[in-house]
């Protein structure tokens, strides 16, 4: 029987990264709530005192970019006048557009050469299912966002008074015949106040976090490492700079599956590096939760102002029936309009998705264990 480790990791809301997903998400929301035609491809960069704000945004909306961006920074927990980076004292700097009219032309159903809603974008997207978890995600990455996400509850509800915004979490996990059997590794890093020693962090993980949120998955025999350099009490966007789109494999698989390489925040459903990798992996999951394989993964690519994908890849991994799952793959209809429509898109649901895995959570509707309801074209 083959034995292999595998590793994944997670990063907090408070990591540089995350915060301008988190405020991109929250740009895009906004231009939603008040017109859900909006197009918006919005990028942020933050670092120190500044934020910038950059990218193309098509709406009837009046948007409040300042209120926006310190409104989120401020849910995330960077509320300190002391530190450079707060959500009272910062700096914004908006680089806004409309869409590109060349782009528009081949998206808008009544202006493509398709005549349909065509992708936003040329690109191949992935979605991946795995009966590993009762969530059917693949159990490293399923762990790590336990971490980062328990840090943050343990921060917000003032039970742990040490904890700060910036973490990251890493799970070993050993495989026996590609099943999960015990975690082998946990490396958690979190910013903290400076009164706090790097022992005291390390039996708060051991004795409270861990088994909290790892249950029985914890595994006291595990290598542990706990803030490894020693000191992390400098942390956020006052000492990194952060990108929206740079953690395109925490969002997803954790490495685990493969990734088509667009990131997902800051930008509408008209953006199928989005939209369809979200469908994918709902039909992933459709296929694994029927029984027709234990493990798949659902390739489609696009080209930009049409509306068919140019082509459409199951694979069973060796777990189930290639022909049944292919057959039953094609069942589901991958137009941009139509996944915006069954997945219902045009909401302002993006920001509950920037943390902790676009995937493997309940209430999104990507998620939910249902037979497709509209027929393939």
């Amino acid at each position: 029987m083959s034995s292999f480790i595998f590793t994944s990791e997670s990063v907090s809301e408070g990591h540089p990264d995350k915060v301008c997903d988190y405020i991109s998400d929250s740009v895009l929301d906004a231009c939603l709530e008040a017109d859900p035609q909006s197009r918006v491809a919005c990028e942020t960069l933050c670092k120190s005192d500044t934020v910038v704000l950059a990218g193309e945004i098509t709406s009837t909306a009046t948007l409040d970019f300042d209120t926006i961006v310190r409104q989120a920074v401020k849910e995330i927990g960077y509320c300190d006048p002391a530190e450079a980076f707060c959500d009272t004292t910062l700096k914004l700097i908006p680089i806004i557009t409309q869409q590109s009219a060349q782009i528009s032309q081949g998206v808008t159903a009544s202006t493509s050469q398709s005549g349909d809603q065509g992708a936003g974008d040329q690109g191949i997207m992935f979605g991946y299912a795995t009966d590993e978890s009762d969530e059917l995600m693949p159990l490293p990455i399923l762990l790590a966002h336990k971490l980062t996400r328990g840090l943050a509850e343990d921060r917000k509800a003032g039970t742990v008074d040490f904890l700060r915004p910036d973490s990251k979490s890493q799970v070993s996990i050993l495989y026996e015949g590609h099943e999960p059997r015990e975690v082998t590794a946990v490396v958690v890093s979190t910013q903290h106040t400076e009164s706090a020693d790097q022992k005291t962090i390390t039996e708060y993980v051991r004795e409270v976090l861990g088994p909290r949120v790892l249950g029985d998955w914890w595994n006291r025999s595990a290598q542990l490492h706990v803030n490894p350099t020693g000191d992390f009490s400098h942390g956020g966007p006052a000492a990194d700079a952060g990108v929206t789109g740079r953690k395109i494999i925490v969002d997803t698989y954790g490495g685990w599956g493969r990734h088509g390489g667009g990131a997902f925040s800051g930008k509408d459903p008209s953006k199928v590096d989005r939209s369809s990798a979200y469908f994918c992996r709902y039909v992933a999951k459709q296929l694994v939760a029927s029984g027709l394989a234990r493990k798949a993964e659902i390739q489609v690519g696009y080209a930009i102002g049409m509306a068919q994908p140019v082509s459409v890849k199951v694979e069973t991994f060796g777990t189930g029936d290639e022909r049944a799952a292919t057959d039953f793959v094609k069942t589901f209809d991958f137009r941009p309009r139509a996944i915006i429509e069954q997945l219902d898109l045009l909401r302002p649901i993006y920001r509950s998705t920037t943390n902790y895995g676009h995937f493997g959570r309940t209430g999104l509707p990507w998620e939910a264990r249902q037979a497709a309801t509209t027929a393939a074209k």
